[in-house]
């Protein structure tokens, strides 16, 4: 069934929505998990199971992909999965509210990149987005003074290489491609997960609660997840993409009150309307385009399946 290019573009952002939440879902299961297995020994059976998974139910897909897109698939996978252990060791070593905020600067990371590396115009509007956006972030997540120790250097570095790999699907990854090109990626996550692991052995999760936790990573936050971001990415431009998964963090902290772990408060309200607003900013943006006739980064596409 055909698409138009602004349906396409309405779905997407939608499918990006509900990402967000199943990432916010996840914050404080990772968590939780890291304290008793290794970061990376975490992360390999994690995504072993997700490329699994993800191979065995969309081969047919990944069998119609061209030399070009198995490059592209390995080496975005790579950039992820590099961007995973950063997150996941510094999220040992910090406080979730903390790596929550930090990560979420790619949404900052990704337009300064797309203009220095692609040579992009970023307009006006869209850097008050990213703006509104940050500072949505900073309410939400920071309670005290922000210092640089290991945990935050990590995650810097990681919302760092995350902002690369957003940029890198924005430009390579294309409607007929992207379920292929999904899977390709998720195998050489688990490669990089797994290697990163094999040093001092691997230790797996203990108990029934923590490998359920890890089958829902593993599907739900992870052959879902990258499916969701590949296909929807297809269809929009990487900022754009970059201001709306800045839902994720809100998502986390809506997630931890109602599960008991945090009290709501004025700062979560804030913070969440702020990145509420940057994604109205740039849907109203894209509105005034599209009633003026102008073209859009979402619009390479002119009709998509």
């Amino acid at each position: 069934m055909a698409l138009s290019a602004s349906r396409a573009r309405v779905v997407a952002t939608g499918l990006l929505v509900l990402l967000t939440a199943v990432w916010g879902s996840t914050f404080f299961l990772i968590r939780d998990l890291v304290a008793t297995v290794p970061p990376t020994d975490f992360l390999a059976v994690r995504f072993s199971i997700a490329a699994v998974l993800m191979l065995a139910i969309f081969w047919p897909h990944v069998r119609r992909l061209g030399r070009h897109e198995w490059v592209v698939g390995l080496g975005l996978g790579v950039v992820y999965g590099v961007a995973q252990i950063l997150q996941t060791i510094g999220l040992a070593h910090t406080d979730a509210s903390i790596s929550g905020f930090i990560t979420g600067t790619y949404v900052v990371l990704t337009p300064v990149f797309s203009a220095l590396l692609l040579r992009e115009r970023i307009p006006l509007a869209t850097w008050g987005a990213v703006g509104l956006a940050t500072l949505g972030l900073g309410v939400l997540s920071l309670q005290g003074g922000l210092s640089l120790g290991l945990g935050e250097t990590l995650t810097l570095a990681c919302a760092a290489v995350y902002a690369l790999h957003i940029i890198g699907l924005g430009r390579w990854s294309t409607p007929s491609h992207a379920t292929g090109l999904a899977a390709v990626q998720m195998l050489a996550i688990a490669v990089v997960c797994g290697v990163s692991a094999l040093p001092d052995g691997v230790v797996l999760p203990s108990g029934t609660g923590q490998w359920l936790a890890v089958l829902y990573m593993a599907t739900a936050a992870g052959v879902l997840a990258l499916w969701v971001q590949t296909w929807a990415q297809a269809r929009m431009s990487a900022t754009r993409a970059a201001i709306v998964m800045t839902l994720e963090p809100v998502f986390a902290a809506f997630f931890a009150v109602v599960s008991g772990q945090e009290s709501p408060t004025w700062r979560m309200a804030i913070g969440g309307v702020l990145v509420l607003a940057a994604m109205y900013l740039v849907e109203l943006r894209a509105a005034a385009r599209r009633r003026a006739g102008e073209p859009s980064a979402e619009t390479l596409h002119h009709e998509v399946t």
